[in-house]
Formats: C-alpha cells, structure tokens, sequence
C-alpha cells in the first residue's frame, strides 16, 4: 500500500491539527507530525496493510501528543508567569468560514482553558467535540471503554464551560472591535478604549522569564486599558510598530522593534459584544517559528538611552 503526496499533505495536517491542540506548540506539534508519519511509512514499508491511514495518523499523534504531556507535566508547573500557546500567526483575513470555525477550537483563551485539563480529557474533548470522532473510535484510540471514555467527555465540557462559556460572535463585530480596539491603543484613546472591554476582562502575559512580562494577569477594564495605552506609548518612544494579523483564527497583532524584530504576539479573545480577553506572548521561544525576535529589553533600554539624553 501506498500514498501519494496529497494523502500524505492531508493526513500531515490532521495530525498537526490534533497535536497542536493538544500541546499549545508549534515545534512540538510538528515533532508528533514528524514521528507519526515516519511510523506510518515504516508499518506501510514492512507491507503491513492499515485499513485506514486517517485513523493511524490520528492514534499515533493523540497517543504520542498524551506522552508529551504527561512527561512536560512538571516542566510546565515549574513556568515562569502565565503559560500561553504558541501562536498560529496568518497574515492577511484568510478564508471567513476557515477562521469562524478556527476561532472555536484554535483560540488562544481556548487553548489556555485546555491546559487545564488531563492529557486523557484533552484529547476525548478534541476528538469529539472538535474533530467529530465517535466514542468508539476514541476508546480504540484511547485503549480504553466507550463508558469511561463518555464520562472523561463530560468532565472535559463541564470544566470548559465553567472556565469559558461560549457565545455566539459574528465576523463583523469580531472586525469591528478587533479595530476599534487597535485604533484606540494607537491613539491612546482610554475612553474609547474602555468602552469596547467586557467589564472584567483580563490581561494575560507570557515571557517565560525570558522577556519583561506581567507577573500577574490584571483583570478589569479600567487598568488593562491604561496597560494597554501604556506598552504602547513605550513602543512608539523606541519606534515600534503594529501590525494587524490574524492569530489562532482571531484578531491579534505583531509588535515589531524599530528594526521589524518581533517583540509580542498580541491575540483578542471577543465574545458576548464585547473583548473579554487580551493575551500578550513575549516569549522569545514561542515566537520564533513566526518571524526573526527583536529583544524587548534591547527596546526598552534604548527607549532609557534617548530618555537620559
């Protein structure tokens, strides 16, 4: 048996679509993608017959996705500050439909909700409630009953729930705040500001300890909208820029230093006709898979040096 290259292009992208959702990573996903294949390739070599490569690519990538986690267990208690996903960065609007069904499952409040949960509960939530996988296909994923698997399902949706209760947003009001919103940051526009931010809307950064971050999230419209005018009153002292994209399915933006180095990844999380969220990743490791890193401290002590003279 053999695949030619556009089943091998689609099973890679359902494999990186599991993986991804599974680990929050972009490098580690593609890891998983890279060893799922190259044991499909082998089983396929040895003229084992696989009745369907969709469902091996989809057993080996959970699988291993749930060994990863389990042995990033402590790695990650031990982050430094919030812990956010590395973002999926596309340029440009895309394809609506693409990103109305992308912001569901891809989002980055999403992805933070799911770090939460057990790699098992993780996964049955993904494969079904996402990737559309029966129960019986799961337990066999799984290697485990369809009863246990249907109660982890349960737990998994009633902690997302708790955490983040879903509304319904159209493609114009995710536009018309996600602009709103930008327009008044680069004008250092508080009021206006404020009035687009759900009332307890929260902050979030992520810099690992590696860039000047937030050491706590700030929760409350009033004080994220002065942080907000306030990092961008600092990049327009050291000649940063702004530059709309679209992250995780969502608006989001680049912060760039004065040379286009990439210094954030800022992602909107807006429901119930208001923003809700604003998640802000300086990580350095979690933004070079998008573009060359600026250093944020490098920006920052410029900004002092022409303070100084």
């Amino acid at each position: 048996m053999t695949l030619d290259t556009e089943e091998l292009e689609t099973l890679r992208r359902r494999a990186f679509a599991i993986a991804y959702r599974m680990l929050g990573s972009v490098s580690e996903a593609e890891d998983v993608v890279q060893e799922a294949l190259i044991r499909l390739h082998r089983v396929l070599g040895s003229g084992e017959h696989i009745e369907s490569p969709r469902a091996y690519i989809a057993t080996v990538a959970t699988r291993l996705a749930i060994d990863h986690l389990r042995s990033a267990r402590v790695r990650r208690e031990q982050y430094v500050g919030d812990w956010l996903p590395e973002p999926l960065v596309e340029a440009g609007e895309g394809d609506p439909a693409q990103r109305a069904e992308m912001i569901d499952s891809l989002s980055v409040a999403f992805l933070a909700v799911l770090e939460r949960l057990s790699p098992e509960q993780r996964a049955v939530l993904l494969l079904r409630d996402v990737f559309d996988y029966g129960y019986d296909e799961i337990a066999e994923i799984l290697d485990r009953t369809q009863g246990s698997v249907r109660q982890l399902a349960v737990r998994a949706r009633r902690h997302v729930r708790e955490q983040r209760p879903r509304f319904e947003v159209s493609r114009q009001q995710h536009e018309r705040l996600a602009s709103g919103f930008f327009a008044a940051v680069e004008r250092g526009d508080l009021p206006a500001l404020e009035a687009l931010l759900a009332e307890d809307v929260v902050l979030r950064g992520d810099g690992g300890g590696k860039a000047p971050a937030l050491g706590h999230s700030i929760v409350g419209r009033t004080e994220v909208a002065r942080t907000m005018v306030a990092w961008a009153r600092l990049g327009q002292g050291f000649g940063g820029s702004m530059q709309r994209v679209t992250v995780n399915g969502g608006p989001g933006a680049l912060v760039r230093d004065s040379d286009g180095g990439l210094l954030a990844v800022w992602a909107l999380d807006v429901a119930d006709g208001a923003i809700r969220g604003v998640a802000s990743i300086v990580n350095p490791d979690k933004l070079r898979h998008i573009a060359t890193v600026g250093s944020m401290r490098d920006a920052l002590a410029s900004l002092r040096g022409r303070g100084s003279n």
